[in-house]
């Protein structure tokens, strides 16, 4: 199947392919004329990936992640390990955004919004 076809069944912008691609995430097929002929496991790898993705794993923790897949030999913990280590990160940077929001919300409520020139978010910015 084709590109197109390939981006269709999987919610993939033919651009996300063509680098998965290039970055040797999937190899296709190449027909006579060049074109890229993709196989069933093309698609269901590509699916695998659009859903790492969305889910917010790197693209190296997806290459890691599609290779444990495909290893039938595999340990769980190793893929429960890389879904940790992700699931850790995004905790931090959780947390990393509710400190900003509290600091942010603390700011705006102790300006006055006037036409006053003191302002405290810009005195917050300004300190040393």
């Amino acid at each position: 199947m084709n590109i197109s076809e390939v981006a269709r069944r999987t919610d993939l912008p033919p651009k996300t392919i063509r680098y998965y691609e290039e970055i040797g995430l999937i190899r296709p097929a190449r027909d006579t004329n060049g074109y890229r002929a993709f196989a069933d496991g093309d698609v269901h790898k590509l699916a695998f990936l659009g859903r790492a993705r969305a889910l917010g794993f790197s693209i190296e923790d997806c290459r890691t992640l599609l290779a444990l897949y495909e290893d039938d030999a595999r340990a769980s913990a190793d893929v429960k390990r890389v879904a940790q280590d992700h699931l850790d990160r995004i905790e931090e940077k959780l947390a990393q955004l509710r400190s900003m929001r509290d600091t942010l919300t603390h700011l705006v409520h102790e300006c006055a919004g006037d036409n006053r020139p003191d302002c405290p978010i810009l005195q917050d910015l300004a300190r040393d």
